[in-house]
């Protein structure tokens, strides 16, 4: 649940930006911007996610197309 309020000046073509990205991904301007929050500022445990890195490190003779990792790190972003 949400419950810090945020009020911020945007050009209007960062607006428009915004709109349009929200648009093309199917979610609110408001969903948009946490997540960029996240992508920018980071979250969560920085040993955890090195622990992760390590991990996939280590794997040895498992190999996705680009477009599998692609699909992967995308539903990572906006699930976080």
């Amino acid at each position: 649940m949400f419950s810090e309020r945020l009020q911020i000046l945007l050009s209007p073509e960062q607006r428009r930006r915004l709109e349009a990205e929200a648009e093309r991904r199917g979610i609110s301007v408001a969903a948009l911007v946490r997540e960029a929050v996240d992508a920018y500022v980071g979250r969560g445990d920085p040993a955890a996610r090195l622990r992760a890195a390590e991990a996939i490190t280590a794997m040895r003779g498992r190999y996705l197309p680009p477009e599998e990792l692609e699909r992967i790190l995308e539903r990572e972003r906006v699930v976080g």
